[in-house]
């Protein structure tokens, strides 16, 4: 059986002890070392190459969403799973703009957290139930695109709003421009937008961009 390397995150001992050894109960998973803030957790991640990264967003020196986007640039292949003690809908969106693919709270219970880890590990988005009835109460009839969406459309989208041609874009993410607009095309499928203005309301509205990014909206 091939086991799905972690790395815990966490700038309290207890909590990552804790993630630890629930996590040890499990014969697929395994736990190959922790961090105690995103500096710590950038390094780590870029040593061990783990599967899958549980990652804290409060911490000190580098917090979790900064260091989220410094692990996956440096290795998109990495999963990262937020594990969050507020589940406000801007930590969500903007863990999600960040890169991560799953969203949990510190008070899930340990069969969500393993459930959780094995669908990240096999490419699927996850943001944690109760966080889903929240939103769907507070938003009703919508819900987040930015879950149907890949971390590499994400970050097309946020080049988008931010007014990159599709050649800036295709330099800055390494790839090429064909690549650029197939993204485009899938971003405009997906969230049912025909135009760029729509996809940069769309990104501010999301959450993708800071609000002090200036963007001009035809």
């Amino acid at each position: 059986m091939t086991c799905i390397r972690i790395l815990l995150v966490d700038d309290h001992t207890v909590v990552r002890e804790g993630f630890r050894g629930l996590l040890a109960l499990e014969q697929d998973l395994e736990v190959i070392g922790e961090a105690q803030n995103g500096r710590e957790a950038v390094t780590a991640a870029r040593r061990l190459r783990p599967d899958v990264i549980l990652m804290d967003i409060a911490m000190p020196l580098l917090n979790g969403l900064e260091a989220t986007g410094q692990i996956l640039t440096a290795n998109p292949q990495a999963r990262v799973l937020i594990l969050s003690a507020h589940g406000d809908d801007a930590y969500v969106d903007k863990a999600f703009a960040a890169g991560a693919l799953g969203f949990l709270l510190k008070q899930t219970s340990a069969d969500e957290v393993c459930h959780a880890v094995r669908e990240i590990t096999a490419g699927r988005t996850y943001l944690t139930s109760a966080l889903i009835r929240h939103r769907s109460r507070h938003r009703p009839g919508t819900r987040s695109a930015l879950h149907r969406l890949t971390p590499r459309e994400v970050e097309v989208l946020r080049l988008i709003a931010e007014g990159k041609a599709n050649k800036e874009a295709a330099a800055m993410l390494s790839i090429g421009i064909k690549t650029v607009e197939k993204h485009r095309e899938h971003l405009m499928a997906k969230l049912g937008i025909h135009d760029t203005a729509g996809l940069t309301r769309h990104a501010i509205a999301a959450g993708v961009i800071e609000s002090r990014v200036q963007v001009t909206i035809l």
